[in-house]
């Protein structure tokens, strides 16, 4: 499975260009305050995990819909085919009373 974050392209084609232009939106349609440093991290890199909050305010500030801010490929991995592992046969020790050795 691969995700892409699609922040950036979501806000060019809604002509927000700068993190200052979404950190205003974010404020003025969502009411939601986040530092300079937060927004432009989520404008410019892929973050590793996102607030619902923070994820609803995204889709009132733009006008759109999670769909449009998160890419998810859910194309199956193809793993290489491993042959079964043969077990190899394993003589057992028994005693002279008919019984096997308990294991080392």
């Amino acid at each position: 499975m691969k995700i892409r974050w699609r922040l950036r392209m979501a806000a060019a084609q809604r002509e927000v260009w700068t993190g200052t232009e979404l950190r205003r939106l974010l404020a003025e349609k969502a009411g939601l305050e986040l530092s300079s440093a937060s927004v432009s991290a989520l404008f410019t890199k892929e973050p590793s995990q996102v607030k619902m909050t923070t994820l609803a305010a995204l889709c009132t500030a733009l006008e759109c819909t999670p769909n449009d801010l998160i890419d998810v490929d859910t194309t199956p991995v193809e793993r290489p085919v491993t042959p079964p592992r043969l077990v190899a046969d394993t003589p057992k020790t028994v005693s002279a009373r008919g019984r096997s050795m308990p294991p080392l």
